[in-house]
């Protein structure tokens, strides 16, 4: 039995996405309808999602594209008042995720109450972003000075829009991670957020790393969880659960509900 039963619940952890609209400073974000609209939008969603029976939800701030590796203050201080406010209202555990800043994901996780933190935290690539260089051994430093030695960590192991710089198998990175970095479970990626994971790669991963907690972490769907938590530990799950299968659009509570209903029937 794995840390999942503990901390979220159950063993083949469905992990629904959360994704914040653009907040102050982003590109995208609306002077007009201002942080209320932000906030009302994560209501809806994490609602959606909550009632629709996921284990957990992960907060994100998906729309702040394009994403920065060192997630600025006014971010930081955006994702933590709207969890805070909807604090009241979750009843499942819930982690967050600030787009690609590890420390910055760890302060919101220790200062809103998180169980966990999904985040680049190694490698070194070539990305959409620019060069992407990280430092785990700092980030783990930092997790332990603020306190949140408890905050599990998601390593994502195949950055969407990235590529590592030095020719690696996944395999040999899955094997690295997990003496390296004790990492808390790995994610495998597709190309970018709702594409689906070569399941190939999925098994590689689970070959090279029998203990470790896998996560499928984009691009699931209801037809395909089966094979996924054959081979997986859990699912994230974030643009198959919009109205549509659309990235842009909000959490249908009926997609989530059918899905659900699909992954309790095969675990």
């Amino acid at each position: 039995m794995s840390w999942l039963k503990e901390v979220i619940g159950t063993e083949k952890a469905i992990i629904g996405m959360c994704h914040f609209k653009a907040l102050p400073g982003d590109p995208g974000f609306d002077r007009e309808k201002g942080m209320d609209y932000v906030v009302s939008e994560a209501r809806r969603d994490m609602t959606a999602l909550q009632d629709g029976g996921v284990d957990a939800v992960m907060f994100s701030n998906e729309f702040s594209l394009p994403y920065l590796t060192d997630v600025p203050k006014e971010t930081v201080a955006a994702m933590s008042r709207i969890i805070g406010q909807l604090l009241p209202e979750i009843k499942i555990p819930f982690g967050v995720n600030a787009l690609w800043d590890g420390a910055a994901s760890i302060d919101i996780a220790i200062a809103t109450g998180a169980k966990f933190v999904r985040e680049i935290f190694t490698g070194v690539y070539a990305s959409d972003f620019g060069m992407w260089n990280t430092n785990y051994g700092a980030v783990a430093r930092h997790k332990e000075s603020v306190g949140a030695g408890d905050v599990k960590l998601l390593f994502n192991i195949v950055p969407e829009a990235a590529r590592y710089l030095a020719e690696r198998d996944i395999t040999e990175i899955a094997m690295t991670t997990v003496f390296n970095c004790k990492c808390d479970a790995l994610c495998v990626s597709g190309l970018t957020a709702g594409a689906a994971v070569d399941g190939s790669v999925l098994k590689k991963v689970r070959e090279a790393a029998p203990d470790a907690v896998l996560f499928a972490n984009t691009g699931c769907r209801a037809d395909t969880i089966a094979e996924i938590l054959a081979i997986a530990d859990g699912a994230v799950v974030g643009t198959y659960f919009k109205e549509g299968g659309v990235f842009e659009n909000s959490v249908d509570p009926d997609r989530v509900k059918r899905f659900m209903e699909r992954a309790h029937s095969v675990r």
